[in-house]
C-alpha cells in the first residue's frame, strides 16, 4: 500500500479472533516472525498483541463468542467513532457492537455494510495502530470480498470517502489518492456459505517460502503462489484453526 502509517480513512491494524491463542501464536511466529504480547489485565480477556522488533503490527485474540468464526478483521483508523458509525447507519450499515472505548488506548465499533462485511472503526487515542507497514511480516494491502461492488463503493465513499481508482478488473481505494486496497466481485468460484469479507495481505519476502512454512506447520494454500498480471506475486492461505489471509512479496505496491 501507498500509506506507512495511519492516517484517517486508512486501514491501521488487523485483529486475529482464534479458537486456540497458544497454537495462532506459535504459528505466526514461525510464519512471520511475530513476538506476542499478551495483555495480563483479566478485562483483557487474552488480547495479545504481535510485535516486529519494537513495532506493533497485529494482534490476536480469543473468539470473543463461541459462535464466532476464527477469522481477521480489520480496522480503519477515524477522528470520531460515534460520527463514523452514525455514516454508516445512514448509509445502510449496521453496526452490532459499540461505539465504546477500550481502557485509554482507544474507541472502536464494529460495522456490517450492507452486505454483511464486517470491519472495525478505530479512534485512536494512546494507541494509533499498527507501527510498521509493508515491510515483511506486516501489513501491506486490504482487500474486500462482496457481491455487490455497486453498493460497496457506494457504501465506503460515502462513509470514509475513500477515492477510487479502476481498471479493467479491479477497483483500488485510496485516501488522497494513496491507495491502501481494493475490491474483488465474489463470483461463482466463491461457495454461497462464504460471506463478503475483509481480506488483510501481509508483506513476505519469498511468497513461496512463506506458503510451504505455512502448509508444513499446519495450515493450508487456498490459492497457490501466483503473479499477478503487472502485480505482485501472492497467495491465499488459511491458518490451522480456518482464518484466511493473504500474503504477496514485499516492495511491490499490491
Amino acid at each position: 500500500m501507498k500509506l506507512d502509517a495511519p492516517v484517517p480513512g486508512g486501514p491501521c491494524w488487523a485483529e486475529l479472533g482464534t479458537g486456540d491463542l497458544e497454537a495462532a501464536k506459535r504459528f505466526y511466529a514461525e510464519l512471520f516472525g511475530w513476538r506476542a504480547e499478551t495483555d495480563p489485565r483479566q478485562e483483557a480477556g487474552g488480547y495479545s498483541v504481535a510485535h516486529l522488533g519494537d513495532a506493533a503490527v497485529a494482534a490476536l485474540s480469543p473468539r470473543y463468542q463461541e459462535a464466532q468464526p476464527c477469522a481477521w478483521s480489520v480496522s480503519f483508523a477515524v477522528t470520531d467513532a460515534d460520527v463514523s458509525a452514525r455514516l454508516a447507519t445512514e448509509a445502510g450499515g449496521r453496526v452490532p457492537v459499540g461505539p465504546m472505548d477500550v481502557f485509554d488506548v482507544g474507541r472502536f465499533a464494529v460495522v456490517l455494510d450492507p452486505a454483511g462485511a464486517a470491519f472495525q472503526l478505530w479512534q485512536a487515542r494512546s494507541f494509533s495502530g499498527a507501527g510498521l507497514f509493508n515491510a515483511p511480516g506486516s501489513l501491506g494491502w486490504v482487500e474486500l470480498l462482496t457481491r455487490d461492488p455497486d453498493g460497496a463503493e457506494t457504501f465506503y465513499t460515502t462513509v470514509f470517502g475513500w477515492t477510487v481508482h479502476s481498471s479493467e478488473n479491479y477497483l483500488q481505494w485510496g485516501v488522497g489518492g494513496a491507495d491502501f486496497g481494493g475490491m474483488i466481485r465474489m463470483d461463482d468460484k466463491f461457495p454461497p456459505e462464504v460471506p463478503p469479507h475483509w481480506l488483510p495481505y501481509f508483506a513476505v519476502a519469498d511468497v513461496d517460502a512463506t506458503t510451504q512454512t505455512a502448509v508444513g506447520t499446519g495450515g493450508a494454500a487456498l490459492m497457490e503462489p501466483t503473479t499477478v498480471p503487472d502485480g505482485p506475486r501472492i497467495a491465499v492461505l488459511r491458518d490451522p484453526q480456518g482464518a484466511v489471509f493473504g500474503v504477496y512479496v514485499a516492495g511491490h505496491d499490491r
